[in-house]
Parts: structure tokens; sequence; C-alpha cells
């Protein structure tokens, strides 16, 4: 069985990274964008890397370039931007397709495994992915899920392993 484990993802300082490093840990993906209004979700996914990490959270940024082109940066200026408006310092990755041909395959296995309300595309920036200990997702957000109403389902997962069973919360993704 595939999990989270099993995939490569490159940062934005250009190292490859083996998200198998992450093995143990609950894990929060999120395709991002620096353009968008869910923007300001990076200090709340921020905050909970800070409320979490000691428990073992893992908070994975994924900028994406394809919801209206609002993502147009570089990486450089991504991390820039990152850094400089929220504080962020979870690890963030390169600009990566998260649907479509060029999606990539972290972010295909993501969606074939929790689809949205309305099919397994990413429907917008900031849809967020609840990755347990063991690799396997458990539940996907909405973009318009805050950070802050994740808290609860990060809990449970880092506790217990899971959280309340369920693919969306709050809208579409």
């Amino acid at each position: 069985m595939t999990t989270l484990h099993d995939f490569t993802a490159t940062t934005l300082d250009g190292r490859e990274q083996p998200l198998s490093e992450y093995a143990g840990k609950v894990v929060l993906v999120v395709n991002t964008a620096s353009e968008c209004g869910f923007t300001p979700q990076y200090e709340g996914l921020e905050q909970l890397w800070r409320d979490f990490r000691q428990d073992g959270l893992v908070v994975l940024g994924f900028p994406c370039n394809q919801f209206g082109h609002q993502e147009p940066g570089s990486e450089e200026e991504i991390a820039d931007f990152c850094s400089r408006n929220y504080g962020v310092t979870f690890p963030m990755f390169e600009k990566v397709d998260v649907n479509g041909p060029g999606a990539h395959p972290l972010w295909s296995w993501l969606r074939g495994e929790r689809g949205g309300i309305m099919g397994d595309a990413i429907k917008w920036n900031f849809t967020k992915f609840l990755v347990g200990r063991d690799g396997r997702v458990i539940r996907r957000f909405a973009p318009k899920t805050s950070p802050a109403q994740l808290a609860g389902s990060i809990e449970s997962a880092l506790a217990h392993g899971e959280a309340p069973a369920g693919t969306e919360s709050a809208g579409t993704s």
C-alpha cells in the first residue's frame, strides 16, 4: 500500500526531500499561494506548526500556480514572501501542479486517497490533507477551512493516530 512516505519532493532551496523522513509524524500537506484571498492562512499554518511541532506535527507547504496564477514567483521569491510576511518556518517545497497530467505524484496520490465533494480534483489554493503517523490520509479539508479549525483533528491524530472520519470540512476543495 502506498503512503506519504513513498514520495520525494524538492524543497524551495532545491534539495530532494524523501518524505519518509516524516514517518511517525502527523503531517498536514497544503497547496499554497502568495496572491490568494486565503494567503493569510500562512499565519494559522505557522501557528499550528509552532503549537503542535513538539507533539509530532509537520506542516508541508506546496506552492501552486494553477489557480488564477496566484503563485507567480520563483522559489526564492516564495521563500522570501513567506518568511517576511508570515514568519513561515515550516517546510516549504518547490512550486508544483496539483491537478492534471503534470501533477506532482504526491498530489495525484493525495487526491486519489481522499476526493472532494465534487470529485478528486483540487478546486483551489489551501486545500489541506491530514496524514497520520502511518503515512495514510486521514482527512481532506477545503480551502476555506481555517487552520484553527483543524486543531481538534490534529490533536486527535496526534493522540490516537486518527481524526474524526470525514472527507471534507467547510465546503468544497
